[in-house]
């Protein structure tokens, strides 16, 4: 029969470990979930041709995207390389299917340019929904001089 340790310093020692362990598991189970949520908030994509965004012309690339909020109103940021280069307002939409791939949908403006519509992720049921506002200064109501 293995004889017990008397030393009062090791005295619940095993449980110790075992809390510290268990803080260790939950705070990696919380840093996987927070980098899981925000991966959700993010993509790529690929335009063939220039288009409009909220005033900006995007030329043809791969861009990605990151967006912000909490409801289906949220802010996107489209990037090339590290740079923002168009932001704009957007609705998180739900889609009967999910997208094969990554998607930009182009809408064909009456004076022949292209604005960007619509954002679809590979796999995803949603999609980007693409307000369309005004360039800051071009609202209604003219300018001031």
């Amino acid at each position: 029969m293995a004889a017990k340790s008397c030393d009062p310093n090791l005295a619940g020692e095993g449980s110790i470990m075992r809390g510290k362990s268990y803080q260790t598991v939950l705070l990696v189970v919380v840093l996987m979930l927070a980098a899981t949520a925000f991966a959700a908030n993010k993509g790529a994509f690929q335009l063939n041709n220039t288009v409009s965004v909220n005033g900006k012309q995007l030329q043809a690339g791969d861009y990605s995207v990151t967006w912000e909020g909490a409801g289906p109103d949220v802010q996107v940021n489209i990037m090339k390389g590290r740079k923002v280069v168009a932001q704009a307002p957007a609705k998180v939409v739900a889609i009967d299917q999910a997208s094969g791939s990554n998607q930009a949908v182009v809408e064909r403006n009456s004076d022949g340019t292209a604005s960007l519509k619509e954002l679809r992720f590979g796999g995803k049921k949603f999609a980007l929904a693409i307000s369309a506002t005004a360039p800051a200064g071009a609202g209604a109501g003219g300018s001031s001089n």
